[in-house]
Parts: C-alpha cells; structure tokens; sequence
C-alpha cells in the first residue's frame, strides 16, 4: 500500500510554529508510517538454495538385472521411489557389460548399481567396492543357482552328454552365465574351449534363454532367478526348455555403491531400500520384481563366488 504522507498545510501541523518543531514532527511521523508499512507487508523469506547433492542426479546402474529386459520398467520404478524419497534426480544407467559397470563405479561414474556376485566380487578385491543390501526373493531365499537348460525334447542327461555341442554363457564376468559352469567343467579337469565345440556370448540371460527355445544352442548357462521369473510372466517360453542341472547355491546378486559415496548418502539409501517393503508402493515394486524385500548383505555371503572363480583362473592358467 503506498504511504500518504500528510501536506504541511494540514490541521497537524498547524499547532506548530517553529520550523524546526515541524520537521521533528514530520520525521517521527513518517518513521511510524515506515515501521507500520514493515510489520502489514513483511518481506518474502529468502528460498533456500538447492545444494549440489540435491541437484547433482544420482546414477543407479542395472548392471545385473534380477528380471529380464523386459523387467526394465519396474528399475524405472525403483529409480522414481528413490527419487521421491532422497527428493533428488535419479539416473538409470545400462552399459550392458558387467567389466562396464564395474569401471564406471570405480571411477566414480556410477553412485549405486545392481550388479552380479561375479563383479562384486571382482570389484571388491580392486577397489573396494561396497555392498549396500540384497535381495530376498518371494520364497524367502538371500542366494541364487546356475541352471544349465536344453531344449525340451533334448536327449541330454548328463553335462557330458554336452561335449561338443554348442553353447551360450552369458558374461565373461557372470557368476552363473559363466564361473560355475566353468567350475563344473574344471572339476572334470576340462575348459569350455575344449570341451563345446562352439561357444556364444549373449550378454544378457534372457537372450540366452531364448537362444536355447529357438534352437540357436545346444544348451546355456543362466541365472535361475530369471528364469523363475520368466516361468511366471511367459510360461510359454519356459515350456520350451529343461533344465538339465541346477547348481549349488550362491549369494544372490547384491545391490552396490561406489567406495567413496558420502557416508551419509549410503545410510539414506541403505535405510530406504531396507525399509521399502513397509510402504504399499515400496511393497507393489517389490512383488512386481518378485521379491520380498531387501535385507543387510555381508562379504562372506560371496565366498563360494570367490572360490570357483579363483578354480576357474587357476585351471585356465595352468
């Protein structure tokens, strides 16, 4: 509102005579008018800045997914209830190869990635990469198994009913599209060179998969919790493939961090993922991936990993 500031030839001036008098007068009274106009109109607070941990996008890397490709959409879930939550942008980040992954989290390109107990444990021994939690499936199970699949009508009983038949991994560096196959084979004092008679990549388990229904392979190594997952959403596909072996156990694929993520930002996310099955929407991404929750993950969960891998060198170094 804009101050009136009373005439000099005004009845409230008119007691005064001595100029000077009048000037006090007039100055005391526009003070009050100033102070008056303050208090009815105060100023707008002043916003507060976004720091740049808000701002700066955090890069979530799906370096090893724990439902196929066409699961994707429910990691875009995650990333948005995670974004949500810290309110701060989340990137989602798929370079395809686990070696990928593994260098841009030492570089400190990735802030936080799921990725398979292979590169973890790769990543762990060069440069101290941290797991934050893993997974626990519908059933209630923290670990998961290599399956090795034939197509349904194959002959094949035995893994050595597979010698020089064609077969696809998935990753040099998977767990179970590679190092335990590998072991099974280093066992039997073989390597996958000498004994299929051609190998494939696919880089992906799903492909794999689909490369054993179509008859692309002979056979294939895959992670088994997606296969259980495609068991549920494309029987279908499943119906055209047998599993041949199911390997021992193995810690499940863990959710990681780069080493020198701030403290503070791993507990925040930490805390979220662990606390996510309490929350309906939590709860409902949850379900859709098929799993339970998330829970605390330790080291030692991927000692049986360590193991096989370092057979697996020594054996194709000898």
């Amino acid at each position: 509102m804009p101050l009136s500031i009373p005439s000099i030839h005004s009845p409230i001036f008119r007691c005064y005579r001595k100029p000077v008098v009048v000037l006090r007068q007039l100055l005391a009274i526009l003070t009050l008018l100033a102070v008056s106009a303050c208090q009815d109109n105060p100023a707008p607070p002043v916003p507060d800045i976004p720091t740049a941990a808000a701002t700066t996008p955090l890069r979530l890397g799906i370096g090893s997914m724990i439902t196929p490709k066409e699961g994707y959409v429910f990691y875009q879930q995650l990333g948005r209830y995670i974004e949500q939550r810290l309110q701060r942008p989340v990137q989602l980040v798929d370079r395809g190869t686990y070696d990928a992954f593994n260098k841009l989290l030492q570089e400190s390109a990735l802030d936080l990635a799921f990725i398979c107990g292979g590169p973890y444990v790769e990543g762990k021994d060069a440069f101290d990469l941290q797991l934050l939690v893993k997974p626990e499936t519908i059933s209630g199970e923290t670990v998961y198994y290599s399956l090795i699949l034939v197509p349904a009508g194959s002959p094949a009983t035995t893994l050595e009913d597979l010698r020089g038949k064609s077969f696809a991994f998935t990753d040099p560096k998977s767990n179970t599209g590679y190092i335990v196959p590998s072991a099974m084979l280093a066992r039997a004092n073989e390597t996958p060179k000498r004994f299929f008679g051609e190998i494939n990549f696919t880089y992906a388990h799903d492909r794999s998969i689909r490369a054993v229904a179509e008859g692309v392979v002979d056979a294939a190594a895959i992670d088994s919790l997606i296969y259980d997952y495609l068991a549920q959403v494309e029987p279908k596909l499943t119906s055209r493939v047998r599993i041949l072996l199911r390997s021992p156990a193995y810690g499940i694929p863990p959710v990681v961090v780069r080493p020198d993520l701030p403290p503070e930002i791993r507990e925040k996310l930490r805390t979220l993922l662990l606390d996510m099955d309490n929350n309906a929407e939590g709860q409902k991404i949850l379900n859709s991936m098929l799993l339970r929750r998330f829970v605390p993950a330790t080291d030692a969960d991927y000692d049986t990993i360590r193991r096989d891998r370092n057979l697996v060198r020594q054996f194709e170094n000898r």
